[in-house]
């Protein structure tokens, strides 16, 4: 696999643990409670999850600021977002700061592992990394069905937008987001800003809106979302986050944020199996193992932001 698991060292008993990963020593604790009642799946599990798939999640976390989903009790119990970096953090753990708020770093695989122990099932960085946080490393679509249309009909817009991309000469990757949408991950790496990369996504979205109105929507409108994917371009902002690819997200099953291939898509679209397009993190795991990291290529490939009007 990726990465080994973390090595386990009892304390004294009663006080908890530690855990050895990669030359750290990080406090665990309530490795038996169950975060996923459906599943019975364990705080433990999540915890060796995130250590083994650290070697392919941590480059795309690497200097982004990360904002945490943090579900204490379990999934079905209630969860809060933690943008400021939690005071009792290892010294080790780096932050970056943005207006007022200092965010956590990953920059490391045990630093993966002590958010797992603060049940952070979810990690969401921003599209930027420092010292530049102005400058976005990709242009996303996150694509966000309205019921009754599904990851299916969201995989009927994805190739909508890859084959409104090509032409342009921008290529971009395809992942799950692990709950009901998928998102498109356009790489550039090529110094733009969000003041290019936001009206370039609207417009995007709104081209396509225009083209197949019966499938498309461009604009958050409740009243108007049955049915329709939402193109939501708004993500393309210094102030937003999207979950990280590998993250595991605080659902009723421990689905994870998976990248897939146009394969892939075009084999699920053909079959009209939908779950062809979501995956558990056993199912990550050995699709890690086989494939490696579907996604690396989004991390240097660079590419020119093309001009587009809607």
């Amino acid at each position: 696999m990726t990465g080994a698991a973390p090595r386990h060292r009892s304390r004294k008993k009663g006080i908890g643990s530690t855990v050895g990963v990669a030359g750290r020593q990080v406090p665990i604790s309530n490795l038996d409670k169950v975060l996923w009642p459906a599943t019975g799946t364990t705080k433990g599990e999540m915890i060796g999850y995130y250590a083994r798939i650290a070697p392919a999640m941590v480059p795309h976390l690497a200097g982004r600021a990360v904002t945490l989903k943090r579900c204490p009790d379990g999934v079905e119990k209630g969860s809060f977002f933690e943008k400021n970096c939690p005071s009792h953090k290892p010294s080790w753990v780096g932050t970056v700061k943005m207006g007022e708020v200092n965010y956590c770093l990953v920059e490391e695989a045990a630093t993966l592992v002590w958010l797992a122990n603060l049940a952070a099932i979810e990690l969401h960085p921003t599209l930027a990394t420092r010292p530049d946080l102005g400058s976005p490393t990709s242009v996303v679509f996150d694509l966000d069905p309205g019921p009754p249309a599904d990851v299916l009909t969201c995989a009927r817009v994805a190739v909508l937008v890859r084959d409104l991309l090509a032409p342009l000469g921008l290529e971009c990757w395809a992942k799950t987001s692990g709950s009901k949408g998928l998102q498109l991950y356009a790489p550039l790496n090529s110094g733009a800003t969000y003041d290019r990369t936001a009206p370039f996504a609207k417009a995007v979205a709104q081209l396509l809106e225009s083209r197949h109105g019966e499938l498309v929507l461009s604009y958050q409108l409740r009243a108007a979302r049955a049915g329709k994917v939402l193109i939501d371009w708004s993500q393309n902002a210094a102030s937003k986050t999207t979950v990280c690819v590998y993250s595991l997200r605080a659902r009723p099953r421990p689905l994870v944020s998976t990248p897939v291939t146009w394969d892939e898509v075009d084999e699920a679209l053909s079959t009209g199996e939908a779950d062809r397009l979501s995956f558990d993190w056993q199912q990550v795991l050995d699709r890690v193992e086989r494939y490696g990291d579907l996604m690396a290529e989004v991390l240097d490939r660079e590419q020119d932001l093309p001009l587009l009007r809607s």
